[in-house]
């Protein structure tokens, strides 16, 4: 899907036609498409960088035209194997049109074409890159705090838990930790090697939004290896609780298997056709039943003295 967007004093604006200094929103874009992007002069490799899924965060260029290619976060569903994955969005620009060409809707985008951004232009193109990065380094940190709260919710399932589930959840969103640390520091390489290009020097309000690009992404990659290491030992130790509570389970049943088998051996006994005492005593039943229940009460003190009640 291809859609066209300008700014103006009212705010972002649709266009039906691309125009100098507008904004051209491609997400999984068709082929004819794709056609429309290299006839108004954008590279045909660098939309095809920016579609492949296993792209690496990158700066390239080519005389005026530039390629900044970086990995944002996007939410893939609970119940997805990888609930929060990443995909790489590449900006492409030129001195007269700018284009973001990504193979998945995010909300990193989302924010933009709703013009919820504040101090975005379209004509401006080094703002927009920067804007880019910030909004998407921000986003990764408002999905590290998502994950921290499911975390914290499945930590207090397992407490009491003896299945696997809650581990496997667990290690889904460990997963989506690891994607989120190999695209971070991605990014932050790509963005100190613009920070020692002059794309972004001209002007000092740019210099510093990318300092605060790079500063955000840093924070998220600290808050994410924060993260990974207290879920990896999280994991680790339920899978610990999850066994203890297993084995008391177990040892619960036992206990119980040893109490009823005294009243059945009883029970057994007297069942056999052979003489057996209290046979012609008219209160037989009451004092056989009387045994049972004392032998299994005796067996319940002792193992409430070896704790296993």
């Amino acid at each position: 899907m291809l859609t066209i967007f300008r700014n103006d004093e009212l705010g972002l604006k649709t266009l039906s036609e691309p125009v100098i200094g507008c904004w051209l929103h491609a997400v999984d874009p068709s082929p004819a498409e794709i056609a429309q992007l290299t006839a108004i002069g954008f590279s045909g490799d660098n939309i095809a960088y920016a579609l492949d899924p296993d792209e690496r965060p990158r700066v390239e260029h080519t005389g005026d035209d530039w390629l900044v290619l970086m990995r944002v976060p996007y939410f893939r569903g609970e119940v997805d194997d990888v609930p929060y994955a990443t995909v790489p969005l590449g900006v492409l620009f030129n001195p007269n049109h700018l284009a973001t060409v990504c193979g998945m809707n995010n909300d990193v985008l989302q924010e933009f074409a709703a013009g919820r951004v504040r101090e975005f232009s379209t004509a401006k193109h080094n703002r927009f890159v920067l804007r880019l990065l910030l909004n998407t380094s921000v986003r990764y940190l408002s999905y590290l705090r998502e994950i921290s709260r499911v975390v914290e919710a499945l930590e207090d399932r397992l407490q009491q838990s003896i299945r696997n589930q809650e581990v496997l959840e667990l290690l889904r969103y460990q997963k989506s930790l690891t994607y989120f640390t190999t695209a971070l520091k991605a990014n932050a390489l790509m963005m100190e090697r613009l920070q020692k290009s002059q794309l972004f020097q001209k002007y000092p309000d740019d210099a510093d939004l990318l300092d605060d690009a790079l500063t955000e992404t840093m924070q998220a990659i600290e808050m994410t290896s924060i993260e990974s290491n207290i879920l990896s030992g999280m994991m680790d130790a339920f899978a610990s609780i999850i066994s203890n509570n297993l084995n008391q389970v177990m040892k619960l049943l036992t206990s119980t298997t040893i109490v009823l088998s005294f009243p059945a051996l009883v029970a057994a006994l007297y069942g056999m056709n052979v003489p057996l005492p209290l046979a012609a005593n008219p209160a037989a039943f009451p004092i056989i039943l009387g045994i049972s229940l004392a032998l299994s009460l005796a067996v319940v003190i002792i193992l409430k003295k070896l704790d296993w009640f």
